[in-house]
């Protein structure tokens, strides 16, 4: 029982961690009007952690590697805390991007460490199951996250909701501390481990099938609610209800993923990216409507909820012996793509259009489907040959 508490305290820390690191993109309009700058330039807060995290997750696994790894989750939802009130506080624009930094480094830190270790925590029967409960953490974070976030913000202004994050952070860093076990490193990971695996042309694929489908993705969902706002028509209470419906479509897509994952990675991943890109392709056509606009990020919502369970997956298939190294791999690429996603998307929106970042994003999602047929028409495998 205990250990599963640990599942859960962990996968706290990931939807406390992915919460308020897309908290800005239901607050985007209203954050950018504070300090009077654009969507585009309001999207570098979604630029700046991934582009840490990509950097921090083999930077900081490495160097903490002989450490137990409870002290640095705990060490981590400490940062997570002072980066959320720091947010809250700042008088300007910069201090809201150093608050943003330090998100990074605690997304590249914890994502690494947190995603590996379910079957350390639980029995290796429940291992699969611990794993999807941890990932349930990334769409509940849009789900209640992103929603909660612009809900609080239109009661009593976004700096509320950063300091509402920060609490959580604090609760979450006193669960770990009283029911995570000690957790002494099993093996040191090394940055020649992650260099040889980029050898394997398993891992190769798991990269550029991320990379393409999260690029697609945040290229196209931090701007949504621009798009809500100027092609829907949409206030800024029914945004937050739409996405609140995309956020409950991604619990069922995580648990769907998790399900299918396993035993059809190609077909499970490249379904979802297909999906994606359909429903980010039709969006600037029937997102004028406010059914259309709905019915589409709800499909988008199940499509996406499967992705980071996908990914997840496909690393730790290409690098079977080494869990924590693979959990690195999939945490910096997922992060790095994240930060070029929010970025190229912002130089598109101020540009041209919102609608144009979803139409783009389609393009790219459809580009990883091709993809997977790829790896399919070579009938490539994985080290383990499942």
């Amino acid at each position: 029982m205990i250990g599963w508490l640990a599942v859960v305290a962990v996968m706290l820390g990931i939807f406390s961690i992915v919460t308020t690191e897309i908290l800005p993109i239901g607050l985007l309009t209203q954050i950018g009007a504070s300090f009077t700058i654009s969507d585009g330039m309001a999207g570098l807060m979604m630029t700046m952690p991934g582009f840490l995290a990509a950097i921090a997750a083999p930077v900081v696994t490495v160097a903490t590697a002989r450490i137990d790894r409870r002290l640095m989750l705990c060490a981590f939802m400490v940062l997570l805390a002072a980066a959320n009130f720091l947010a809250a506080a700042a008088p300007d624009y910069w201090l809201v991007l150093v608050s943003r930094v330090i998100v990074g480094i605690v997304i590249g830190g914890f994502w690494s460490i947190g995603a590996s270790l379910a079957e350390r925590l639980v029995p290796a029967a429940s291992a699969a199951r611990a794993t999807a409960v941890i990932f349930s953490a990334v769409p509940l974070g849009s789900v209640l996250g992103v929603p909660a976030g612009t809900f609080i913000g239109d009661l009593a202004g976004w700096r509320t909701a950063f300091i509402a994050m920060g609490g959580l952070s604090v609760g979450v860093l006193i669960m770990l501390l009283i029911v995570a076990p000690p957790l002494p490193p099993q093996q040191t990971t090394r940055l020649g481990v992650l260099r040889s695996m980029l050898n394997s042309v398993a891992t190769r694929f798991a990269l550029l099938l991320t990379v393409l489908v999260v690029l697609a993705h945040f290229g196209a969902y931090t701007y949504v609610t621009p798009f809500l706002e100027q092609v829907t028509d949409a206030g800024s209470g029914l945004i937050t209800v739409f996405l609140l419906i995309y956020g409950a479509a991604g619990i069922l897509g995580n648990f769907l993923g998790g399900s299918l994952v396993a035993r059809h990675p190609r077909a499970t991943f490249g379904t979802a990216a297909g999906t994606i890109a359909a429903a980010t392709l039709l969006l600037p056509v029937l997102g004028q409507w406010k059914a259309g606009a709905v019915a589409l990020l709800i499909v988008w919502g199940v499509a996406y909820g499967a992705v980071p369970v996908s990914s997840q997956t496909w690393f730790t298939k290409a690098s079977p012996d080494t869990p924590e190294a693979a959990s690195v791999m999939f945490t910096a690429s997922f992060q790095a793509t994240i930060s070029l996603g929010a970025l190229s998307g912002g130089i598109v929106v101020d540009a041209s259009s919102p609608s144009t970042v979803m139409t783009l994003g389609g393009m790219a999602a459809a580009l990883m489907v091709i993809a997977v047929l790829v790896h399919y028409a070579r009938c490539l495998t994985w080290p383990d040959n499942a």
